[in-house]
């Protein structure tokens, strides 16, 4: 559609410059002016002239009319001029010898934009905190900021994902004081992370005592584990080691996660990694005379930009999450040279990446305006109910494994000499907690509802992936296909067709947008238009063999789109189900 919308672009451009060849205003002008109507019966495309108006010094509906008789091209059948807007029908056989032509020829490259060659991204997303489970609260940081490195690969970006794991603090001082008195190297081994979150727990609840239960704090425990960081801090070998052993337990838990995923990165470097290189960017601050004194505290007074100030340096003079954030995106910076670095956080977080940001400008860092903090709404889960250790979040293993079994239930009954059920029972249901979740603006808070999210019918990840197995069982029966003409003879077909045409303008919106919902969206656009055509236009007992060729190669390329489309969310592509 993008090429189809700069050639309809040029001729309108040559239209108002034969009405004033002083007017100023190209294609790509034009290109941003176009919609499309609400009704198709308006037409596929529609230009409003009304902007238009001033330059041209004529009214909408002059202006339309003019246009519209000089408006000549292959991708158009019909141009009318109505109330101002010149309607705009395409033309089906330059539909399907393009459209069609060009996807069953670049097949997995369909779609790909080329602006983000020779350039680099890195993606900060997932993060989770070491020696504490995945869980619900995971999922945005983890799927969005996948999402977008897949969109950002496919538009010819070099990509660097860097999970940034929370593997430092005091908690892993409480963690070895806990491990010491009550935990064991065979528990541990044996229970995983679960064993580190009860070891945790229990000793949080001991500092803090139960004064309901007459239970005191334990502030001695509490000063233990200072102290236990603190030799952690300055390189104590046996804590060292516990700590480097905490950290491998916790990742072997997070991987099989990122497998059932599909998810891979190319760095765990965590906050210990930047502990040697903060000292220099608290330097910079000081000798910038950016550093100011704050009861105690070292900050950067953000006042003149309406923001509360930056903590760099707590009164002991420990670090804090801003001097962590700025010594990680300048070492970034030396070493991977992105232009974009995108973070992905939840919306909590905003006020801190625009206090650090801002600081970064200040440090005179010319990169400031390549940090892009991308934002995500809350979720929370209604419906099922999951037990869990810690009694107070919803893991995500849990999660998937609740949705696996309800997945192989459903196909149980449906399709029970199904090859590999679980296998794909285990796609389809992690991908519909994935695609339930890429649905919505990623803005917008999640209200998490299992029945509705594992549905067969409706705008699902179940009903999406049946729609690409319903594609494949299509080609997979019809054999090898004959080479014929691709005619569309149909307003089913000629939807479809349309629909297809957009992926390549929806990539580049998500992209433009870091907003992955675009992508579900345009999914399940495709998924409405294919069923609608398989249900009402014949493809196997088309009986002329020149249709039925015709409408094989319309499903061989909607399982293109389709499939390259789950591709950039996650979703995995199942041939049956």
């Amino acid at each position: 559609m993008q090429n189809i919308k700069k050639r309809i672009a040029d001729k309108i451009a040559q239209g108002v410059k034969g009405i004033n060849p002083d007017a100023e205003i190209n294609a790509a002008d034009v290109v941003g002016m176009l919609e499309y109507p609400p009704d198709a019966n308006m037409g596929d495309l529609a230009f409003p002239c009304f902007k238009l108006s001033k330059i041209l010094r004529r009214s909408p509906v002059q202006i339309a009319q003019v246009i519209a008789e000089g408006l000549s091209d292959e991708a158009v059948s019909k141009v009318e001029a109505v109330n101002g807007y010149l309607n705009i029908t395409l033309s089906n056989v330059f539909l399907s010898q393009n459209v069609v032509k060009e996807i069953l020829e670049k097949k997995e490259t369909y779609g790909s934009q080329t602006f983000g060659e020779g350039k680099m991204v890195v993606l900060d997303y997932s993060s989770p905190n070491v020696a504490k489970p995945f869980h619900i609260g995971h999922l945005g940081t983890t799927v969005i900021g996948h999402s977008l490195r897949k969109l950002h690969e496919f538009a010819g970006y070099q990509c660097y994902g860097i999970n940034y794991l929370g593997d430092w603090g005091t908690q892993f001082g409480k963690l070895i004081v806990a491990y010491r008195k009550w935990g064991s190297r065979e528990a541990v081994e044996t229970e995983g992370i679960d064993k580190l979150v009860e070891l945790y727990v229990r000793i949080n609840n001991a500092i803090k005592g139960d004064p309901e239960k007459g239970i005191p704090a334990d502030d001695g425990l509490a000063e233990e584990s200072r102290a236990e960081f603190h030799k952690l801090e300055m390189g104590d070998e046996e804590n060292l080691e516990l700590w480097k052993w905490f950290v491998s337990i916790s990742l072997k838990e997070y991987e099989r996660t990122y497998k059932q995923l599909g998810i891979e990165f190319d760095s765990y470097k965590g906050e210990s990694f930047y502990t040697d290189k903060m000292p220099a960017q608290v330097q910079k601050l000081r000798d910038m005379d950016l550093l100011k004194i704050d009861d105690g505290a070292s900050i950067v007074d953000l006042s003149e930009y309406n923001m509360p100030p930056c903590l760099i340096l707590k009164r002991d003079g420990s670090t804090l999450y801003p001097t962590r954030d700025i010594a990680a995106a300048v070492y970034r910076k030396e070493n991977y040279h992105f232009d974009k670095a995108i973070y992905v956080t939840s919306a909590q977080q905003c006020l801190h990446f625009a206090q650090w940001f801002k600081v970064v400008e200040m440090m005179g860092y010319p990169w400031y305006d390549e940090l892009v903090h991308v934002p995500y709404g809350t979720v929370s889960l209604n419906g099922a109910k999951l037990a869990t250790r810690t009694g107070n979040v919803v893991l995500l293993r849990d999660l998937f494994e609740l949705a696996v079994e309800k997945v192989a239930g459903i196909m149980a009954e449906k399709s029970p000499d199904l090859e590999n059920k679980m296998e794909v029972a285990e796609a389809v249901g992690v991908g519909a907690i994935v695609f339930y979740y890429l649905s919505n603006t990623r803005m917008k808070d999640i209200n998490f509802v299992m029945e509705e999210a594992l549905s067969f019918d409706g705008n699902t990840g179940p009903y999406v992936q049946y729609t690409y197995a319903r594609a494949c069982s299509v080609l997979n029966r019809a054999g090898a296909i004959a080479d014929a003409e691709v005619k569309i003879e149909s307003d089913e077909e000629a939807a479809l067709v349309k629909t297809l045409a957009r992926f390549g303008e929806r990539v580049c919106a998500a992209i433009a947008d870091y907003e992955p919902s675009y992508i579900t969206r345009f999914i399940l656009d495709v998924a409405v238009a294919f069923n609608r055509f398989y249900h009402n236009c014949p493809i196997m007992t088309a009986e002329d063999p020149a249709v039925r060729a015709s409408r094989l190669k319309l499903t061989e390329a909607t399982k293109i789109v389709l499939g390259n489309a789950f591709d950039l969310i996650c979703l995995k592509k199942t041939e049956k189900i």
